[in-house]
């Protein structure tokens, strides 16, 4: 048994910990972040509905979207669960394969994860929280940006396409600008990106509701207090890497563990072909150097552990290997 393999339980010990002690407060999306090597982080936990909740509720309440609850909970009623049923809150995660640096979007997850430049003498930590993202027909776009203005009370100029839809859709026409107020779709604070011309933002919304699901025009909504809390927090310039994740794997030492969710639609992955893409997806992780280093002699995948994973996309992280004894 390494030297190394006892430093990694140590630190998984200090790390639950540590990441214990934040769930004191509801509203828990902060942690510190593991060493590169370990790519799981957070905690599930259950809360029971009271008389009058709604899944909606508890999402909110538990800085959760409304798809990851609905995923997560299939037998629970979204809008009417029963008095004290058992609510799962999805809140144990696998990073994006992607930089842990500035803002990463994870498009199917509908989940940012922002790593901020820690200061001197401090940790450094991961916030993450549940966002909207733009609907089949104004897709968010994928790519490196950056954050490039930040505005307050923010008006809100209609774009003539949005404009043109709500007409064709029999809606009441839009004002040339929207100002500030409970009104405005932006909500209070917003921050702009240099990706598509500067015409997409991270901002709040005066419909909470639709955060975790695609309702936007191709920006990303967050809850109110979310993005006040993030606001004052990301500086301009910082790096905005959107990707789309379906499928992300991770190690846990030597464990391996996949967390799935519904294809985006415009994929069009067929239910027939997502199995395999899955195993396709699983094959290259493991043929990668970094992935060599957690492999046991004995390694093995769990397919019984694979195939209901497959079968739910519960978005929850899911044990995929064989548990070693030794």
């Amino acid at each position: 048994m390494g030297t190394t393999w006892l430093m990694h339980r140590f630190f998984l010990f200090l790390f639950a910990i540590s990441n214990g002690i934040s769930f004191s407060s509801i509203r828990a999306e902060t942690w510190i972040l593991p060493p590169a090597d370990i790519d799981i982080f957070g905690q599930i936990r259950t809360t029971q509905a009271g008389r009058t909740d709604t899944l909606l509720d508890i999402a909110r309440l538990y800085d959760i979207g409304q798809t990851e609850i609905v995923l997560a909970n299939p037998a629970v009623d979204r809008w009417m669960p029963d008095d004290g049923s058992e609510v799962i809150l999805p809140s144990r995660h696998i990073f994006p394969r992607a930089e842990r640096k500035g803002l990463v979007l994870n498009l199917p997850e509908m989940r940012l994860y922002y790593f901020p430049e820690p200061k001197k003498g401090e940790k450094p930590i991961v916030m993450t929280f549940p966002m909207g993202i733009g609907r089949m027909d104004w897709e968010t776009p994928l790519g490196i940006s950056k954050i490039i203005e930040k505005k307050k009370d923010p008006t809100w100029t209609p774009p003539e396409s949005i404009k043109k839809h709500r007409i064709a859709n029999g809606e009441p026409p839009l004002p040339d600008v929207v100002p500030p107020g409970p009104d405005n779709p932006l909500g209070r604070h917003a921050m702009r990106l240099s990706i598509g011309k500067g015409s997409y933002l991270i901002h709040g919304t005066a419909k909470p509701y639709g955060v975790g699901m695609r309702v936007s025009s191709g920006c990303i909504r967050l809850y109110p207090e979310d993005i006040e809390n993030l606001f004052d927090k990301v500086p301009l310039g910082t790096q905005v890497n959107i990707v789309n994740q379906p499928i992300k794997l991770g190690w846990l030492l030597n464990q391996l563990y996949i967390e799935l969710h519904p294809p985006l639609e415009e994929e069009n992955v067929k239910s027939a072909d997502y199995k395999q893409i899955v195993i396709a997806t699983i094959n290259d992780f493991l043929a990668e150097k970094n992935s060599q280093k957690n492999m046991t002699v004995d390694f093995e995948i769990n397919h019984q552990a694979l195939e209901q994973a497959i079968s739910d996309k519960s978005g929850i992280p899911i044990l995929i290997s064989r548990i070693q004894t030794q």
